[in-house]
């Protein structure tokens, strides 16, 4: 019995990793050329090559611009750019155009080749870095993770959907009364957050 229970447990762990490629989607960023795109720089992956200049200058000025204006990220992470719909849904992506992983790297789809876009999934890294994924996610508050996200990277689109621009304006309005957040700025100094619950007067769409 307990040998037919190793051959069990030996047959689950081979076929975990099969799985989450299969399933979890976003794993695919940890081996993207086995997914179908072609690393064709230390960060830059891609499915159409001829694209390679234009997915490079986006994401270099995506980078800049969230080195001086945000915070030092302390390694910038590998970016996959899809330029097909067929590329997109490899890597999970079907409504949202652009999502991050963790700081294995971000993920923009065909219909996300956009500098604010480029730049919000960088942000979501640096948060990653300097907080930790799992203590960005578990214990900051969603308003002011993505609130920051659409703030600071200067996202164009005024109204965003409602509670997107929620999101938006409580950041917004927990800057105005607290002072950026310190820890994104270049001294890599402790983050002064709010934690789970805390808010302004606007907040608790979380």
């Amino acid at each position: 019995m307990r040998r037919k229970f190793k051959h069990i447990a030996f047959i689950i762990l081979l076929l975990s990793p099969l799985a989450a490629w299969a399933f979890v989607k976003p794993v695919r960023v940890l081996a993207p050329e086995l997914a179908g795109v072609t690393c064709l720089s230390a960060h830059i992956c891609v499915d159409d090559a001829s694209r390679f200049v234009e997915a490079t200058r986006l994401y270099d000025e995506g980078v800049s611009f969230v080195q001086s204006q945000v915070g030092t990220m302390q390694s910038p992470p590998r970016a996959i750019f899809c330029s097909t719909a067929e590329c997109s849904r490899t890597f999970g992506l079907t409504q949202a155009m652009a999502y991050n992983v963790g700081t294995f790297g971000v993920v923009i789809g065909d219909r996300g080749w956009r500098s604010y876009l480029v730049r919000h999934e960088l942000i979501h890294h640096l948060q990653n870095e300097r907080l930790g994924s799992l203590n960005a996610v578990l214990l900051k508050p969603v308003w002011f993770r993505e609130g920051m996200a659409y703030s600071l990277s200067e996202d164009p689109r005024r109204p965003l959907p409602p509670r997107l621009d929620g999101y938006r304006a409580d950041f917004e309005s927990w800057v105005q009364a607290n002072g950026p957040p310190t820890a994104l700025d270049r001294s890599g100094s402790p983050m002064k957050t709010p934690s789970r619950g805390a808010a302004t007067a606007n907040v608790g769409r979380i």
